[in-house]
């Protein structure tokens, strides 16, 4: 099969790989569609590698299923699916970024193969994965109807994280110093949009929110220095979400602020099987829709293109497409 195999930090070559084979409990699905996310592309620079090389990355998966092994239930070859890869795929085991994927037992076993129907377009369910990160964001920080969220970064998961808030019943404040992806959080329905290009943030959220700050401010950009500033933009009592942080942002935070606002900090960067399995069914039922967010396709033999046009942020979110597809959403 081909494959994305990465050999070293940012060397990632498009080559034949041999076709995976399930045993007892393991499935094989024939990728239509996987996700590019930027986990796999630091993944691919080098950061935070878990897997021996060289190694397939890739964990937002959906597909056909190609075979079945031993013990298996439920399940039939031709049955389209999406793949929860509950921190394997693209981690620890090959991944999504390959014309055919090994779908562990540990997944089988645990509800994370979940069999689609024509109503929901492979596309747009390999869009759950990331979409299910932000419920469970929402759920860590106490999102609840009625309240002001601010979002900072309206890359891919900002707009994720706006979609969520939204769904949730919230009013959203979005910030991002780059104009064409505020357009975009404002036609996903975002109440205020702050262009930290020309407008300083703090001010224009406390003269938003009356001087009270949001309830629940969401940081998904990585710039470690906006922590603190984030933290004096939420409200007394409110939650500050380091949804995309790094090592330097706890050391830079303000610990007077945070104590003396009695703010509560959290982190989180995963879903649960169910969570997932939720966000299939609410795009499916077209209560978040998901198809926007789509703005770049390729296939694997486009990939070099696609890694490059992710790491420069010239993409929302891209998807490769692996074979025929069909019930698109363009």
């Amino acid at each position: 099969m081909k494959a994305a195999v990465l050999h070293a930090a940012n060397d990632i070559r498009i080559e034949e790989y041999p076709d995976p084979t399930p045993g007892p409990g393991e499935v094989v699905v024939r990728t239509k569609a996987a996700g590019i996310c930027s986990k796999d592309i630091k993944m691919m620079r080098g950061e935070g590698l878990t897997a021996k090389l060289p190694f397939i990355p890739g964990h937002e998966l959906a597909g056909e299923i190609e075979a079945v092994g031993p013990g298996v239930r439920g399940f039939f070859s031709g049955d389209s699916v999406a793949v929860y890869s509950g921190g394997l795929l693209g981690c620890s085991r090959n991944g999504a970024y390959a014309e055919q994927v090994l779908v562990p037992k540990e997944i089988v076993e645990t509800g994370g193969l979940i069999k689609l129907d024509e109503e929901i377009s492979l596309e747009d369910a390999v869009m759950a994965e990331p979409l299910a990160c932000t419920f469970a964001a929402a759920r860590i920080n106490r999102m609840k109807e009625g309240q002001t969220v601010l979002i900072v970064g309206c890359g891919s998961v900002g707009l994720m994280h706006l979609k969520t808030a939204k769904w949730s019943g919230c009013k959203v404040i979005a910030a991002d110093c780059n104009a064409a992806r505020l357009a975009l959080a404002g036609q996903m329905g975002a109440a205020h949009l702050v262009n930290t290009a020309k407008a300083g943030l703090h001010d224009e959220v406390t003269q938003l929110t009356g001087g009270r700050g949001a309830d629940v401010v969401i940081i998904s950009v990585h710039m470690p220095e906006l922590a603190t500033d984030c933290l004096r933009m939420t409200a007394q009592g409110g939650v500050c979400s380091l949804f995309s942080s790094s090592p330097e942002s706890e050391a830079g935070l303000d610990k007077a602020v945070l104590a003396e606002r009695q703010i509560t900090l959290t982190g989180s960067c995963a879903a649960t099987v169910s969570e997932f399995r939720k966000c299939l069914q609410l795009i499916k039922e077209e209560a978040i829709i998901v198809s926007d967010m789509i703005s770049h396709r390729f296939t694997l033999d486009d990939f070099q293109e696609a890694v490059e046009k992710a790491k420069n942020q010239e993409l929302i979110r891209g998807v490769i497409t692996c074979g025929s597809m069909f019930s698109l959403s363009f």
